[in-house]
């Protein structure tokens, strides 16, 4: 039996954004795009209605359709209950998702649409999973998502949680381990994008009491979503490629070591940190660690349940050169000390897990094993 993710029934919550709301208030004007926009009548101090209990938050979810958005609420439906946690996203959700729980058309680049929701729902906390793009293209449609919720999240001392990413790290990063606080400076838009969220959250903290949390997740593992072509996604094809055709063409090179975890970690991570009390944070930005290994090392240990796997290298220099600028291991001392952060999954049982899940995928949809 492989442990799932678990969410403790005792949480104790500490201090909700005590200071954000008088703050925002003495600031007329105040708004990351320039704009002036009033602090909801509900969340005032004169409100005839209490908000909802620290203990049973409201919770949104932007771009709640990609794997991260639907497993995490699935957990926290169990917890809190299914229709306090709302999945927002610009998709059209397939019928099963409907059925799961709320969902909300909600394009975050409306802000005004966006603000409904949040009045409306009586919304506490807010998980940005909203896409920040990496096309060069993008980068102001990026940034003006981020600045949207971060505005909302001051606006109504929402509790919100932005994610990070190894790619926030650049080549003058230390490498082995990445510490949370160093250089960074990464070569890509998406991580520039990625830097840019974890200093706006930090200097609204300390500037204004906002209650911004943001991990830095290393490669996540799931069998809920396609590989996406990404730099860590190898780790991903090469479970369905050694259960179809039972070869895998691997993008990097067999020694190229990089940070992963399996989805169920990055979950429980994700809600044991939205739980922890504020005092017991030192930082707004973690890294959160539970393994690292490298294509050829995944490969001995697929090898160990299917024999017949073969691997060959073809590294794709754009992705190689990507992952060779990022941190070989996180350093994630400061979440294991501040709010008593730990993984369950090893690689050994992330494969088991991997195997198995996608194998039944397949078994139920009709398709042949290797």
């Amino acid at each position: 039996m492989h442990p799932g993710v678990f969410v403790p029934t005792a949480a104790v919550l500490g201090p909700f954004c005590r200071d954000c709301l008088s703050r925002a208030r003495s600031l007329p004007g105040l708004s990351l795009s320039g704009l002036h926009r009033q602090v909801s009548r509900w969340n005032s101090r004169d409100s005839s209605s209490p908000l909802p209990s620290q203990n049973n938050p409201r919770i949104l979810i932007t771009g709640g359709l990609g794997q991260l958005g639907k497993g995490l609420a699935q957990i926290l439906r169990k917890h809190y209950g299914k229709d306090n946690v709302i999945l927002s996203d610009i998709k059209k959700p397939q019928p099963h998702v409907l059925e799961s729980g709320p969902f909300v058309y909600a394009d975050v680049l409306d802000y005004k649409h966006l603000r409904e929701l949040v009045v409306n729902n009586r919304i506490t906390w807010m998980v940005h999973y909203s896409a920040l793009l990496s096309a060069v293209g993008e980068a102001n449609m990026a940034l003006a998502r981020l600045h949207n919720v971060l505005d909302l999240a001051l606006e109504n001392c929402l509790r919100i949680f932005v994610p990070s990413t190894i790619g926030a790290f650049g080549p003058s990063s230390p490498r082995d381990p990445a510490p949370d606080l160093c250089v960074q400076r990464p070569r890509t838009i998406y991580g520039v994008s990625k830097v840019h969220g974890e200093l706006m959250g930090e200097y609204l903290h300390h500037k204004y009491g906002l209650d911004f949390r943001c991990l830095r997740y290393p490669g996540v593992i799931s069998v809920n979503g396609p590989p996406g072509g990404g730099t860590t996604d190898y780790a991903v094809q090469i479970f369905h490629d050694a259960l179809s055709t039972g070869h895998h063409e691997c993008y990097l090179r067999p020694d190229t070591r990089l940070p992963m975890m399996h989805i169920s970690d990055c979950h429980r991570a994700t809600i044991e940190f939205m739980q922890a009390p504020e005092c017991q944070l030192s930082l707004r930005t973690y890294n959160i660690a539970a393994m690292s290994f490298t294509p050829e090392e995944l490969a001995q240990e697929i090898h160990k349940h299917l024999p017949h796997l073969k691997v060959t290298y073809k590294p794709d220099s754009v992705r190689q050169n990507i992952a060779d600028s990022w941190p070989v291991r996180f350093d994630d001392t400061n979440a294991r000390r501040d709010w008593g952060w730990a993984p369950t999954y090893a690689l050994e049982e992330l494969v088991s897990d991997m195997l198995r899940s996608i194998r039944q995928k397949r078994t139920n949809e009709g398709l042949p094993v290797s």
